[in-house]
């Protein structure tokens, strides 16, 4: 058996391990075969010659699978196929040309396979004339190599809570990240970019190894006109539909012959060479002031914008107190005048020195701009969610259409539900400031990510106390894994791993960086991961015993947990009567609420009991149907023939709820199951779908006059009206 039948016979049981992991066999392998494809990948980097091996045995197993109607093969495959040509250091036109006519294959099954696989024939219809381009594309975005005023930025935030995210954890994924950024340099990437573009257009007819050493020994300016070059032939290729493959790689072999140098201009044969893909540019912060996310956003995009003033593009200055006059000064933030100071009514009465005129912006009329409606639109989807089933319809109406030319800010949460809840709220945070200032706010393209990570437990509990204490920590992803199998292959397994690799010892034969295996991971979610998941986050209005106490409003994302807190002034009865063990336990509340149908219809339910507390939770379990609705869990206290009342278990189905404590005994609110976004002495509550905040903002400035009996009208009628999280995946909702 010759090398190139090993290779092929490697990858072949390579594969098969991936798809027995898709199959539920082998429940060992389930957990690791994350590490498989990890593997895959990391091989062909090892041996760039095995890339066609690999498409071919990638592209036999999908055809395959269509044949044989085994979907849920299908996206893993594709993926793992996709990221092996934008690896791949040559693929010919043959093997394009099957992937490409499987892709439109597959335009005629049903969401998310038709729109994955429309992308991916998109893509491929330019990677057959421009050999390389994903690379090359992937390269310039993520390493924001300037070579066009009207690039697009992308940017990668991970954020890290430490209080909920181990310091070892914290250092690991901080060292993993700074050793990356180190052995990448701007000349660097333009050196794989033209390396790349030569090689997957020339393969082996050209000495990639000889470039190398040219380039090396160049200055960083002859390499950037080298890299100007080679993008200005890539243009021209992408964007002209006359110009065939042969015509591109003749043009790079133009390019070629003048970095090889006139005595090289007879081109010899060479073997393919590794050509290293760089890792997005990743920025780690720790969380720890709630604006945080806002003033990071607020940066990025003053490095992305070159235009003048500053300090102002992000907020409206305060005023200031004119010291020689005594007089406030007149700053106009809004104004409908011509914005000349003679024009002014009165001005001839007037002092100059009195009046100042800032740079103001101009309003067009008393409705709402435009901007905002605008902006609105393309964030999300515009139907409510309330009463529906929760996108299963797929993914291509509600994905959201940001114009191209905004920053991307790429943002990764790591940790559990509590991580994610503080992220909604931040979020929400964000979204109220768009509203209100929609021209003075900063405009980028925000895609969420999110990777579970549950810390080792001290206490040697079975694995099945394990795994409970995961799914109620890390419901959101354990849904999103149950929803895209891709996705709870390499991401959810993550969040046991990750925190053993951190308290590992660094091997000492090696670079602690030479394999960064979670940022391998994480750059293989953040290129792939284009599939939204949208979440409801919900809205909750909080009244207190005390009457003094101004109402709160908070908004919460998977779970409100509510206790009965012992009320001191029960104390203070004097009422001579003998205390039955229900009055110890629990409170009586009265519930009102709507009722979530599939339906959609109004109807509306109340009960009066006691209980001893009840839990809110917005994600379903697995064995229930996926509506979008609130799943309350009352704990009702009945009364027995024994000495001690018996509970039961009340479960509702509400898309809004509202809860009044009938007793002296007040509640204490946990919000995410985050022990620092408690509330207590709570008497009631409310618990609403949160409206967008410009939905809201618009709503209010609609004159009652044009309501005409209608819920919406004017430009809120257009408008999104639910505020929701969007968490990428791999494929989104898999039917």
């Amino acid at each position: 058996m010759d090398h190139s039948e090993t290779e092929a016979d490697m990858v072949h049981q390579k594969v098969q391990a991936i798809l027995r992991g898709l199959d539920g066999q082998h429940p060992a392998l389930q957990s690791d075969h994350g590490m498989l494809r990890w593997t895959l990948h990391k091989s062909l980097e090892r041996n760039p010659s095995s890339a066609s091996i690999m498409v071919g045995a990638l592209i036999k197993e999908l055809e395959g699978a269509e044949t044989r109607n085994n979907l849920h093969y299908i996206i893993p495959l594709l993926h793992t196929l996709m990221y092996t040509i934008i690896k791949a250091a040559y693929i010919s036109d043959e093997l394009y040309e099957r992937v490409y006519i499987f892709c439109k294959k597959i335009l005629t099954l049903p969401k998310p396979y038709c729109t994955i696989g429309l992308d991916c024939a998109q893509r491929l219809k330019t990677e057959r004339k421009v050999p390389g381009f994903s690379y090359q594309k992937l390269v310039i975005s993520e390493q924001n190599l300037r070579w066009d005023a009207a690039q697009h930025q992308d940017k990668v935030l991970l954020f890290l809570d430490p209080d909920l995210v181990s310091e070892a954890v914290c250092n690991t994924l901080l060292r993993e990240t700074q050793g990356v950024q180190m052995s990448k340099m701007p000349i660097s990437c333009m050196t794989y970019v033209i390396t790349n573009s030569l090689q997957a257009a020339l393969g082996t007819d050209c000495d990639i190894a000889l470039v190398q050493r040219v380039l090396q020994d160049q200055t960083a300016e002859e390499v950037e006109l080298w890299f100007q070059e080679v993008l200005s032939v890539l243009e021209q290729s992408q964007h002209r539909s006359e110009i065939s493959r042969r015509k591109h790689s003749e043009s790079l072999l133009e390019i070629y012959k003048k970095i090889v140098g006139s005595s090289k201009a007879d081109i010899q044969t060479s073997r393919l060479q590794r050509i290293p893909l760089p890792s997005p540019d990743i920025s780690v912060h720790l969380w720890t002031d709630q604006d945080q996310l806002w003033k990071e956003l607020v940066l990025f995009i003053k490095e992305t914008q070159n235009t003048e003033p500053e300090p102002d593009s992000f907020r409206i200055p305060e005023l200031h107190q004119d010291m020689t006059g005594g007089e406030q000064n007149r700053i106009s933030v809004w104004s409908n005048d011509s914005g000349i100071e003679r024009d002014l009514p009165g001005m001839e009465e007037k002092e100059q020195n009195k009046l100042q005129r800032k740079p103001c912006i101009k309003k067009k009329g008393p409705d709402m701009d435009s901007a905002l409606v605008i902006q609105n639109l393309t964030k999300a989807p515009r139907e409510s969610r309330e009463g529906t089933l929760q996108r299963l319809s797929g993914t291509s109406k509600e994905t959201p259409v940001a114009p191209e030319k905004q920053p991307t800010a790429r943002i990764v949460i790591l940790g559990d539900d509590r991580a994610l809840g503080r992220l909604a709220k931040a979020y929400y945070s964000f979204r109220k400031r768009e509203a209100r200032r929609p021209n003075r706010t900063v405009k980028a393209n925000l895609q969420f990510y999110c990777i579970p990570v549950r810390e080792d437990q001290t206490d040697h509990s079975s694995d099945k106390e394990d795994a409970h204490i995961v799914s109620e920590m890390c419901e959101v992803s354990m849904y999103l894994g149950r929803v895209d199998p891709w996705y709870a292959s390499n991401i959810n397994t993550l969040s046991d791993m990750i925190p053993k690799l951190a308290v590992m010892p660094p091997c000492p034969t090696r670079d602690a960086t030479s394999d960064p295996f979670i940022v391998d991971v994480m750059s293989y979610y953040l290129r792939f991961g284009l599939q939204p998941v949208f979440f409801q986050i919900y809205c909750v209005k909080i009244h207190f015993r005390d009457v003094s106490l101004e109402p709160v409003e908070d908004v919460f994302l998977t779970e409100l947990r509510v206790d009965i807190q012992e009320c001191t002034l029960a104390k203070l009865n004097t009422l001579n009567r003998k205390k039955t063990v229900m009055d110890v336990r629990g409170a009586g509340i009265q519930v009102h609420y709507k009722k979530a149908l599939a339906s959609n219809r109004e109807k509306e339910g109340s009960l009066v009991l006691r209980t001893s507390g009840a839990i809110i939770k917005t994600i379903p379990n697995k064995d229930a149907e996926d509506l979008v609705c609130l799943n309350v869990y009352i704990d009702e206290l009945t009364k027995s023939t024994g000495r001690s009342p018996s509970g039961k278990m009340n479960v509702l189905r509400a898309s809004s709820i509202q809860m009044r404590s009938l007793e002296l005994r007040t509640w204490s609110l946990q919000l995410d199951k985050d022990a620092r976004r408690t509330y207590n002495n709570v008497s009631s509550l409310e618990v609403t779908p949160c409206q967008e905040p410009g939905y809201s903002l618009q709503k209010m400035r609609t004159p009652r006059g044009h309501l005409d009996g209608k819920e919406d009208s004017g430009l809120s009628r257009y408008m999104t009206k639910s505020l929701l999280l969007p968490i990428n995946t791999f494929a989104g909702i898999i039917q």
